[in-house]
């Protein structure tokens, strides 16, 4: 991976601190996210509702052309998960927590979105009750290239 987009640990935790301090306000303005899942996918509706407890406005829509979709909005092969998502200018690929859209709608770095590769067992919507959860990071893309961005086991951040 591309060291180009790798976030200090200081940095981690500032953005971190700063998305789950966020004021009732600031929650209730958080901008529309819109999902394209395929139809007959369920764990895309258990990650929207994980979207939508967080605070999140999900408007869905469901096309077995998400794959298309992704290559348009540049979503790297290698990044590539079950659902896409779009919010405030960024792409949302796969899995990812809650918190760290928020954290990344707070720093705002320049980069294309985030992406949950594959689909983690423990991720959000991915839960499976005696399964140990699987971890996994959360990469920021873009034209610069590709770096971590946060590191997750389950839904608990690392």
């Amino acid at each position: 991976m591309s060291s180009n987009l790798t976030i200090s640990r200081r940095a981690l935790l500032a953005g971190l601190a700063a998305a789950s301090a966020l004021p009732a306000s600031a929650v209730e303005a958080l901008p529309t996210m819109t999902v394209t899942k395929d139809p007959s996918c369920g764990c895309c509706g258990a990650w929207v509702d994980h979207v939508r407890k967080a605070g999140f406005a999900v408007e869905v829509i469901e096309s077995p052309e998400v794959n298309r979709l992704k290559a348009r909005l540049g979503v790297p092969q290698g990044l590539a998960s079950c659902h896409t998502a779009k919010i405030d200018g960024y792409v949302i690929e796969g899995h990812v927590p809650a918190d760290a859209i928020k954290r990344l709608l707070v720093e705002r770095p320049r980069a294309k979105g985030l992406a949950v590769p594959g689909m983690p067992v423990g991720s959000p919507g991915m839960e499976v009750e005696g399964v140990a959860d699987d971890t996994y990071e959360v990469v920021l893309f873009g034209p610069s290239g590709q770096g971590t961005f946060a590191r997750y086991q389950g839904s608990r951040p690392l």
